[in-house]
């Protein structure tokens, strides 16, 4: 009998139990396949016009993408003995997506449907209804190996699972993995959250708070598959390479249609040089009312009416008029509807002139007065047509225009940090920074609705300024949010200082913080090297701890010459198992690519991430990263190059999985020291 079929018996002999267990994956992948091919055999011509035939083929090509079967993979990770009681099966295999034989028999049951909860959360005090665990060990797609614990008689839980260490220490290369088969359960309650909650995960390095983002999209998406299918999912990122490092998770997972982009891919992306400190003003949320003010004084008092002519008569709304009509839209609208509304109320005072006069005009007429030559020049004049670059170059050119739009929100000193020493010709030769493409969305946003998203995921919410946070916030603001970060690796001038700040930019004040303190990834040697830092950078948070003790993990050496000894640290890691990132000082990254020009690796941009074992890292890219080993070159210069400088290093430190090598020509940072 095939193993879905039948449950063996826990006393039943391993290698039985190891084949029937073998047989059902083979039997699940058959059917996975099946699925696959059905979903392909299928034509949009049954669609009635082009359109329609074109929006179903491009859901049946998602249906067939979310249906590959990843062969290094495992299809099921777990499985549930339950007892009896319910419409429930009595044996659940527990992975990454639903499998079906061709009767509709679950083979496979999704990781995020309820029934699959209990295996992230069963426990011998609170069995939900579980009466044996099963956890699976895989070298590649192959089935190797089984772990079982009993759940309904008591007793204390199993003390450490030696499956689920492994897969969590397996040695990683390319780009993130999943952590499907490894949710511990104060993970597990973050994913399952409501979609109508807004969740800010405080995490220390190694806790998964990315993947625990990542996962909640996924299971979002699978309970409330409808609704976000209409309004959309986005991840937000601190970069491309991250983007890259995390592109592979959510396919995976069977999700193929997630936007994925950086705060840059939003706004804009803006990059000309700016002082830091012009920037962190920018950034600061009393610019809102400044950015406000500076819009609507473009809307200037009436001092006419409108003469509008039809053949030989001649309709006049009068000066007074339009003033009253400017005053009861000015400020209780966005500007661009505005300047509609303001159009289609002039146009229907001419109307009522015409209905005084007898004639029975409709909203043809309405309209088309609306649109004509006299109401168009009057609404131009009054509220003239803007857009967000046209409004900040004016008030970066204009002294005396800030100085009105600033009031009391900015103190002179302020105002001329804001001003341009040689403002440009136009708004339209003008070299925008990041900073400003965050007061473009907002002035835009003034101007017309932004479209909002049903969930938002944003990592590294820490180093955002209260302006690009309002315009994420903007984003989501009918739906929620997944906010994640680490108060102690915030590295912009504007990092924030608390959660509730964060939140309170984004529009969401009522989220729920939670914070994951125990790490899974980073050696316990590691983590607590790199905690020394913390009271400087993050006193008021609580030391992170691992799971993993990693004696022998953390090798600090001071050295003569730093080429010398990056080169022979580098070789020392490729005779090891896993990927290897050097990071270095981004003013050591073409010394460092030298030092190891003997050796075949790869230099990480901005922009890409490579599928490259050997990697140098500038030390302004490595957060959000992990890689088995970690050589680290002169801590000393990492800090030195920043104001928060010591908040970069914490972010370097704690990129380890499996070892942290740190290399120092010059004095450790004294925090690290002893």
């Amino acid at each position: 009998m095939p193993a879905h079929q039948l449950a063996p018996d826990i006393t039943d002999d391993p290698a039985r139990i190891l084949a029937a267990e073998r047989e059902h994956l083979a039997i699940s992948r058959t059917a996975l396949r099946a699925m696959r091919e059905h979903a392909q055999s299928l034509s949009s011509d049954a669609a009635g016009d082009w359109v329609s035939q074109q929006i179903l083929q491009a859901l049946l090509d998602q249906r067939v993408a979310a249906l590959a079967d990843h062969s290094g993979t495992p299809l099921f990770f777990g499985r549930l003995d339950r007892q009896a009681g319910d419409d429930l099966p009595g044996t659940v295999y527990v992975g990454r997506r639903h499998v079906h034989d061709d009767r509709s028999r679950p083979l496979v049951i999704d990781w995020r449907a309820p029934v699959s909860r209990a295996f992230y959360q069963a426990s011998p005090s609170d069995p939900m209804r579980v009466v044996l665990r099963r956890r699976f060990g895989y070298q590649g797609g192959d089935l190797t190996a089984y772990e079982d614990e009993r759940l309904d008689q008591g007793g204390a839980a199993l003390a450490q699972s030696r499956i689920l260490t492994e897969e969590i220490e397996r040695p990683r290369s390319g780009p993130m993995r999943d952590i499907v088969a490894t949710i511990q359960p104060d993970q597990d309650e973050i994913v399952r959250s409501e979609l109508g909650r807004t969740v800010c995960v405080q995490g220390a390095p190694g806790t998964g708070k990315t993947a625990v983002g990542l996962h909640r999209a996924a299971y979002l998406l699978f309970t409330h598959r409808e609704r976000l299918a209409r309004s959309g999912v986005m991840i937000v990122g601190p970069n491309r390479a991250f983007l890259s490092y995390i592109s592979s998770v959510l396919p995976a997972l069977g999700e193929v249609k997630v936007d994925q982009t950086t705060v840059a891919g939003i706004l804009g992306d803006h990059s000309a040089p700016e002082d830091p400190a012009v920037g962190t003003l920018k950034g600061d949320a009393r610019i809102v009312g400044v950015l406000r003010r500076a819009l609507w004084a473009h809307v200037v008092k009436p001092t006419e009416g409108v003469l509008f002519t039809k053949g030989i008569n001649r309709y006049r709304v009068a000066d007074h008029e339009v003033r009253e009509i400017v005053a009861s839209l000015r400020g209780t609208t966005r500007y661009g509807p505005g300047r509609a509304t303001l159009a289609q109320r002039l146009a229907h005072l001419v109307l009522v002139r015409m209905e005084q006069r007898g004639e029975s005009p409709d909203d043809r007429v309405q309209d088309a007065v609306a649109r004509s030559k006299p109401v168009r020049q009057l609404v131009d004049t009054v509220w003239p047509k803007l857009t967000p670059q046209q409004v900040l170059h004016r008030l970066f050119s204009d002294p005396a225009f800030l100085a009105a739009a600033a009031k009391d929100d900015l103190t002179a000193a302020e105002q001329s940090l804001l001003l341009w020493p040689k403002p440009p010709k136009s708004f339209r030769s003008a070299k925008w920074s990041a900073a400003d493409g965050a007061l473009m969305d907002e002035l835009g946003d003034m101007i017309e609705r932004t479209v909002p998203l049903g969930h938002l995921v944003v990592d590294e919410a820490q180093d955002l300024s209260a302006m690009q946070l309002r315009a994420l916030g903007r984003r989501c603001r009918t739906g929620s949010a997944t906010v994640l970060g680490d108060l102690a690796q915030g590295t912009t001038p504007w990092s924030a200082r608390s959660w509730g700040e964060v939140l309170s930019h984004l529009g969401f004040e009522d989220g729920a913080v939670t914070e994951l303190t125990l790490g899974f990834r980073v050696p316990r040697e590691v983590l607590d090297y790199a905690a020394r830092l913390l009271p400087s950078v993050a006193p008021d948070l609580a030391a992170p701890r691992s799971l993993r003790p990693g004696a022998g993990s953390l090798s600090v050496r001071p050295v003569p010459d730093l080429a010398t000894a990056l080169a022979h640290a580098a070789r020392e890691a490729l005779a090891r198992e896993g990927s290897i990132g050097v990071i270095v000082p981004d003013a050591l990254v073409g010394a460092a690519s030298e030092a190891l020009s003997d050796l075949d690796h790869r230099v990480l941009s901005p922009d890409t991430v490579e599928d490259h074992r050997l990697l140098v890292i500038p030390a302004t890219l490595a957060k959000g990263l992990e890689y088995d080993h970690v050589i680290v070159a002169e801590p000393a210069d990492i800090v030195d190059a920043e104001p928060r400088g010591l908040a970069r290093l914490y972010v370097v430190l704690t990129r380890a999985v499996t070892s942290l090598t740190v290399l120092h020509a010059r004095e450790l940072p004294a925090q690290l020291s002893g």
